[in-house]
């Protein structure tokens, strides 16, 4: 039991990788506070992860507005009395949109989830781990965090500004006992398309040139494993960086 004791927040864990960490965490002992906006599919999670004896509880999280996620962050305090791990994994993609085709409509929405989520989240659990001068935050950015191929301008900027947010909190707090990684997957088998609206004919054609190239799809347990080995003493002098999960697809680049 690798996480045996620890208390974990997981955004986005009603499916795809925030269900997978959320459940391999459960099964290393952690208890998990599962957040979503899907509250009846992070409800179903929480329930199966209670059926084998783990412990869960479900929580709707909308990360975009800041009500949820300071409520999140209490939750996870108020019923197990403390925070050890955070995983900011809710995200949605954009259309593929290029900068001269996006909407300040959609720019704002992918960046309210995807960055300022994050922040937010971020800035609710460090005073928590400032006091007991250790806590992990691991966020799940994307191979679009450091490749401008990837995806459409909005989603590949909110996640170059996660590598960033990370970046930079992994520095601040490296001698308070707090780290803070970021995972970036390539492509993986997740629902996450279902949030792309609009596609952008232009942007994909550009997008799918590298898109091509991918090996394969990974799993969702695939990036579980890493975000294991993140919120474990296995990785106690990895802080401030960022691990790529994905294959050998950006080793071509």
């Amino acid at each position: 039991m690798k996480l045996e004791g620890k208390v974990a927040v997981v955004t986005g864990a009603a499916s795809g990788m925030g269900k997978a960490i959320a459940e391999l965490y459960a099964r290393e002992g952690a208890k998990v506070v599962l957040a979503d906006y899907n509250f009846a599919g992070a409800e179903e999670v929480a329930n199966a992860i209670a059926t084998n004896g783990e412990t869960a509880i479900a929580l709707q999280v909308n990360v975009a507005e800041l009500s949820d996620v300071e409520k999140m962050i209490d939750t996870a305090v108020s019923e197990y009395g403390t925070l050890d791990i955070l995983v900011n994994n809710a995200g949605i993609m954009d259309g593929f949109e290029p900068v001269g085709d996006i909407t300040d409509e959609k720019w704002d929405r992918i960046f309210d989830v995807n960055t300022k989520g994050v922040m937010r989240a971020m800035r609710k659990a460090i005073p928590i781990f400032l006091e007991k001068e250790k806590g992990i935050i691991i966020n799940i950015a994307s191979t679009g965090g450091f490749s401008g191929a990837h995806a459409g301008a909005a989603y590949g900027a909110s996640k170059h500004a996660v590598i960033g947010l990370t970046k930079n909190t992994g520095f601040m707090y490296a001698q308070k006992g707090i780290r803070c990684n970021a995972i970036a997957p390539g492509a993986v088998e997740t629902n996450i398309s279902s949030s792309m609206t609009n596609i952008n004919e232009f942007g994909l054609s550009r997008a799918g040139l590298t898109h091509s190239l991918t090996p394969r799809a990974g799993k969702p347990e695939e990036i579980a494993q890493a975000a294991l080995f993140l919120a474990t003493d296995d990785s106690s002098f990895v802080n401030g960086t960022v691990i790529t999960v994905d294959g050998g697809w950006t080793a071509a680049f």
